[in-house]
């Protein structure tokens, strides 16, 4: 994943968390909010918060959440979006296979989307 396929900036995901849509899971909530006219792509962010464990179990949730979004095919065609993946408690237990199905759940409606309209 590209530097700027990423949300850094707090005010980032202030706005994704204020104005985005939300998208639900058992493991997972998507918050999902349009770009400026002058975004080319989508940027992905995460949270995991210690309410999911310690930093060993978040890092490991954050690690499998980015390499989810890096291997799903249909990222590229996505509009300019911003999303942020919120991690629930319930992802602790989650092994890789259960994550990624839930995640990409959530995410092929946007690309498919991006495919109707580019």
């Amino acid at each position: 994943m590209l530097p700027e396929e990423r949300l850094r900036r707090r005010a980032d995901f202030l706005r994704c968390y204020r104005r985005g849509r939300r998208h639900h899971g058992r493991l997972i909530t998507l918050y999902v909010v349009q770009r400026g006219p002058a975004a080319q792509q989508a940027r992905l962010g995460i949270t995991v918060t210690r309410k999911v464990g310690g930093a060993v179990v978040r890092h490991r949730v954050k690690r499998r959440i980015r390499e989810i979004y890096r291997r799903w095919e249909l990222r590229r065609r996505l509009p300019a979006l911003d999303l942020v993946v919120h991690a629930k408690p319930q992802a602790r237990e989650a092994d890789f296979e259960a994550l990624r199905s839930e995640m990409i759940d959530l995410l092929e409606p946007l690309g498919e989307r991006g495919r109707r309209t580019g």
